[in-house]
């Protein structure tokens, strides 16, 4: 695999690692907006997960 192939595809990762975010912020808002959960929940949840894979 060339240079071109390794930056080609970090630039491929690149675009599908911005849209996953993009979905899960507009899913996040959607339902903060909705009142369906509080972006506190979001923040608790994050870290509850962090946590357990710090701890691996």
């Amino acid at each position: 695999m060339d240079n071109i192939d390794i930056i080609a595809k970090l630039s491929d990762m690149k675009i599908v690692d911005y849209k996953n975010t993009l979905a899960l912020v507009s899913l996040i808002e959607v339902l903060v907006e909705k009142g369906i959960i509080q972006k506190d929940d979001i923040a608790l949840k994050a870290a509850e997960i962090d946590k357990i894979e710090c701890d691996k």
